[in-house]
């Protein structure tokens, strides 16, 4: 598989215990979903993390995280965190809250 699996199940073992998530293999990688809307995505070289554009530029100020652009084109809303820096518990799960509460406060999407 073109992701990590250790990063994928680290992002499973935080997102114990919160209701309405779903996996679904996207684009290579595996993304996973609040009520539809995505909250983040495991990749080859890292996760990317949902914080929507209001925390934005809290999350890249935390050490390890970038913007994310998937071409050379910037994702408003969207950060890029290396391996190594998912690593961090703490930090992980910083960015973890801040995509779950921009995921919780969009409306559900059918599946």
């Amino acid at each position: 598989m073109a992701f990590d699996e250790g990063l994928a199940q680290w992002i499973r073992d935080d997102l114990t215990g919160v209701s309405g998530i779903t996996e679904r293999k996207m684009f290579g990688g595996l993304a996973f979903f609040h009520r539809g809307n995505m909250v983040c995505g495991v990749h080859k070289n890292g996760v990317m993390f949902r914080v929507g554009k209001s925390n934005e530029s809290a999350a890249k100020s935390i050490l390890g995280a970038k913007e994310m652009a998937f071409t050379t084109k910037k994702m408003g809303g969207m950060i890029d965190v290396e391996d190594e820096a998912v690593a961090d518990d703490a930090r992980r799960r910083q960015w973890m809250e801040m995509s779950l509460q921009h995921a919780r406060n969009l409306p559900p999407k059918d599946r």
